[in-house]
């Protein structure tokens, strides 16, 4: 009983960490537990039972195999165990959710042992995770007459596992916990530095509050004193859920205020309620209602008006707020289900209807969005197998079609793409919608999670109607440790075995890739009429429109080939002016945000839309820093209109790249990576011969608003300052302060730099490489007066820059060049003043491996500048992490310092910035009736 016995030695040294027992996924462990169950004199039989019934995960996993074949016993009599009788053991297999547990339930349902069969179809008619070889199963046995296999199908037809479930109460009693003042990013709830746990749920989930011990013995102090309500929590003067798409955020916050979802599965928690008074982030909400949970959008700090009516404003021209009721820590509310509206005692607060839709409801009814999702599958399933038309059991779904109004970009891509709409009805923006999915992505940190999800909803492959997937390995890219070497091989195998392609070979064949997953997803989009679901908030493709997303929906996307959602209404962004040779067009991105919220007031009207942004000329590589940093600007995607000769020529670059994944042996037996450049020359003679041009939306589309972004407006870099020592809380940390490079003097210093992450394209090293060139001719040699990390986001951009010379330059002013025939063992704690070469991947801006030193003030080229992220606070002062170009990092650490404006033209002078200029004419088409 080896795995026995290192189980219990694992136990031991949980304990020393305050843990309980990990769930058992393995068959070995769990085959000699049920041995041990068998033998009645066995001194560990008790804890076996325990074990067995209390601990063991459910669906796909080897173990559940295990389980459901001994349950199997038990029923038929096989074997008799007096602590488990055959309705318990049928009980036990109700909680398992697919996967082996409905193979068994088959088998005993379409039995000769009529009893049985009886009792099994009891069950089977409460599960909704069957797949294909289920279904077909019992469509075979219903044509041969089994009465019990049709009494199911009519089950499913009227969609009772759903029907009989228990109402949602009337009123939800909550008592209010605020997590911070200001957006609360993920990395609050989750943190990055903690990714290697997030599949190990309980060890995970002393990481909430980023292991601020005072926070969670204050949560749980608030919970012990109102054990009948349950725990909302806040992010007041804020957007809750900023930032990453975490599950693993998600399932903590369920972990410690949520409902347990099995009493025969541990740790695994559903129905959160949070809050935030700018509401959710779009992507947490998402993932909030994967598990059945409640979000809500406060409103409870709003704009002072005067008596004219006109906002207020401080002396820094920022709206004055005031409380409109108050959500303080302790605040006992009720959420009433029926009235949708949101009490203190008598006292209506607020409407809160948009936070309980019809389609919100199902999901806290079944206690989740995939029971929604795969109930819907297998009741038109039933019905088309009985002839019969379905029941209206779900709400319908909301269909809004604006007779004589135009289509937006991404209202043509969800009518191109829909499924189960009413035939020949054009919808438009709000009507909630299933659609197919083209391309999926999941990376590294929350792939263990996806892993996990699919063997919970019993998926094994991936589903035929996806054109492509792609696992990464960039978020654990920079330092090859322990965690790192138990996890991501573990992970490549299951992804690959479900039939992604996978940036490691479990085989070992190939190189392995550690590109950043978004320049991948964007290089593997070969259609601009694609949905593309990514597991990172910075799914945001420059071709087609993507959506960042949580773990489980990526796992949906995978298992099902769809996602369901709203059509998004559209803020369209266009340009004029022209852009000075001097700039780079990450000052583009800047300006648009602070231009956008100077002109409609400090509202920001990006957050939840998608930006549909007619951008031209600029191809799919350069284009993507714009639609990246949408995710920044709160935005719920972005999507780039370009002309058609820029359409090709992105394509172009895209099969170039896949053919290179090709080359490197990556692709898979049913040839995805070839079927994609298939699809790309299929899409490029469309354009080509003018029968479907490039994506453009009608003249007469409506939006909810429209951002003219003046090029002339922009005469220095701009920079995102996270604005750390704002007297005001709330207003720190937000994206939203874009500062120009003159508002430094020139003075403030600058500790490290970083030029990396996805929103550097190979125009940006080949603009390093320039500069250091030119720095050693004007001043006779390159030095640096900070730390200057370079990360290359993926490995076909170093491989052109060796063919085109610039690595070699890279590499005469470094002083570390990344080895893959030895990567690093060990994240670094400390830098010198030189240039650092590292592994592609997301380095610094992941801030799960390396990090700059507490303290520091770094200039860099990434996303992400909430606390804690890239830099740590030190006991002297607070880290902070400041955005802007490459240009501007690579001067600052020459300087130690931020640069002037003159210093800076002067070091960019005859380098070829980004070149951009606005599209010389409108990007519409005529509003018709279109052939999806």
């Amino acid at each position: 009983m080896q795995r026995y016995t290192e189980y219990l030695q694992e136990i031991e040294e949980r304990k020393g960490q305050g843990l309980h027992p990990k769930p058992i996924d393995d068959a070995e462990l769990l085959s000699e537990i049920i041995a041990q169950i068998k033998d009645i004199d066995n001194e560990h039989r008790e804890a076996s039972l325990n074990f067995f019934i209390y601990n063991v995960l459910p669906g796909t996993t080897s173990a559940a195999g295990v389980k459901a074949a001994f349950l199997k016993e038990i029923i038929l009599g096989e074997t008799v165990v007096e602590e488990i009788a055959p309705a318990f053991a049928f009980e036990q297999l109700s909680h398992m959710k697919g996967g082996p547990s409905i193979e068994v339930l088959l088998d005993l349902a379409l039995g000769e042992d009529a009893a049985i069969a009886e009792e099994a179809a009891k069950v089977l008619k409460t599960q909704v995770f069957l797949y294909d070889a289920d279904t077909a199963r019992l469509e075979e046995a219903y044509k041969a007459g089994n009465a019990v296999a049709k009494a199911i199908l009519e089950s499913y037809a009227k969609a009772e596992f759903f029907t009989e479930l228990p109402e949602v109460e009337e009123e939800i009693k909550i008592v209010t916990f605020i997590a911070g003042t200001g957006d609360i990013s993920t990395d609050l709830l989750s943190p990055g530095a903690d990714a290697h746990s997030r599949s190990d749920r309980e060890l995970h989930g002393q990481c909430i509050f980023e292991h601020n011990k005072e926070m969670q013995k204050e949560l749980s102090e608030l919970k012990a004193q109102h054990p009948d309500k349950r725990v909302m929590l806040v992010a007041e003067k804020g957007t809750m859920g900023v930032g990453s798409s975490r599950m693993s955020g998600v399932n903590n916050v369920a972990l410690w205020t949520g409902i347990q979802a099995s009493p025969y599965v541990p740790f695994i928690n559903i129905a959160p309620i949070i809050a935030g008074t700018n509401g959710i982030s779009p992507i947490f909400l998402t993932t909030v209602g994967v598990t059945g949970g409640i979000g809500i959008d406060l409103k409870n700090w709003v704009k002072q008006k005067d008596a004219e009516g006109n906002v207020v404003v401080d002396a820094e021209g920022e709206p004055v707020l005031e409380q409109a009721y108050s959500v303080e820590t302790g605040t006992v509310l009720t959420i009433n289900t029926k009235t949708k509206k949101l009490y203190n005692g008598e006292q209506e607060l607020m409407d809160i209807s948009a936070s309980l839709t019809p389609q919100k409801m199902e999901f806290i009814k079944a206690g989740g969005s995939y029971a929604v999702v795969f109930g819907k599958k297998i009741q038109t399933f039933a019905a088309q197998t009985l002839d019969i038309e379905a029941p209206q059991v779900y709400a319908a779904s909301k269909e809004i079609s604006k007779e004589g109004q135009g289509l937006t970009a991404v209202e043509k891509i969800f009518n191109r793409n829909a499924v189960g709409t009413t035939p020949g009805k054009t919808l438009h923006a709000g009507s909630d919608v299933r659609v197919e999915v083209n391309i999926v992505g999941s990376q590294d940190t929350t792939g263990l999670m996806t892993s996990q999800e699919l063997e919970a909803m019993a998926a094994t492959t991936i589903s035929p109607i996806v054109d492509g997937a792609y696992q990464s390995g960039c978020h654990t890219a920079s330092v090859w440790d322990k965690k790192a070497q138990a996890n991501i091989p573990k992970l490549m195998k299951f992804m690959n075995d479900f039939g992604l392609i996978t940036a490691r070979d479990p085989k070992g064949v190939y190189h392995s890739m550690t590109d950043v997953i978004h320049k991948v997803l964007n290089d593997i989009t070969i259609d601009d009429w694609a949905i593309i679901i990514g597991g990172d908030s910075h799914t945001r493709m420059s071709k087609g429109v993507a959506f960042g997303a949580d773990s489980g929906t990526v796992a949906l996307a995978l298992a099902t080939g769809e996602a369901s959602m709203p059509i998004p209404e559209s803020v369209k962004v266009t340009f004029k002016g022209e852009m000075q040779d001097y700039m780079d067009f990450r000052d583009v991105v800047h300006a648009t945000q602070a231009q956008m919220l100077k002109a409609f007031g400090g509202e920001n009207v990006f957050q939840g839309r998608v930006i549909e942004v007619h951008i031209g000329t600029l191809t799919a590589d350069q284009a993507f820093t714009f639609t990246d940093w949408t995710a920044e600007m709160k935005a719920k995607a972005s999507i780039c209109i370009s002309e058609d000769a820029t359409l090709i020529e992105s394509l172009e670059i895209a099969k170039s790249r896949i053919q290179i994944m090709i080359e490197k042996g990556m692709d898979n037996e049913k040839q995805v990576l070839q079927g994609l450049i298939n699809k790309a020359d299929k899409r490029i003679a469309e354009i080509k011969s003018g029968e479907k041009p490039a994506l453009t939306p009608d003249e007469n589309a409506k939006y909810y608003a429209e951002v003219i972004v003046d090029l002339d407006q922009i005469a220095e870099p701009m920079i995102a300052d996270p604005d750390v020592n704002n007297a005001d809380v709330s207003k720190r940390y937000t994206h939203d302060t874009i500062r120009p490079l003159s508002y430094y003097g020139g003075e403030k210093k600058v500790d490290l730099g970083f030029v990396g992450s996805c929103m550097v394209h190979k125009g940006d090293m080949k603009i390093l490489a320039q500069m250091l060139k030119n720095i050693e001719a004007q001043q006779g040699k390159v030095e640096f007066n900070a730390p200057l990390v370079v990360a290359p986001p993926t490995y076909n951009i170093v491989d052109e820059l060796k063919a085109e010379g610039d690595w070699e330059v890279l590499q005469k002013y470094s002083g570390f060049e990344f080895n893959d025939d030895a990567p690093k063992a060990a994240a670094r704690t400390k830098y010198e003043n030189m240039l650092y070469l590292e592994r592609p991947g997301c380095n610094l801006c992941m801030g799960n491996q390396e990090k700059a030193e507490p303290g520091d003030t770094v200039m860099a080229t990434s996303t992400r500048l909430f606390q804690g992220r890239v830099v740590k606070d030190s006991a002297e002062k607070k880290g902070e992490s400041l955005l802007s170009s490459t240009p501007v990092v690579v001067l600052s650490t020459i300087l130690g310092r931020t640069p002037t404006a003159e210093e800076y033209r002067a070091a960019v002078a005859g380098i070829k910035l980004t070149q951009f200029a606005p599209p010389s004419k409108q990007l519409t088409s005529a509003s018709k009736k279109l052939a999806y």
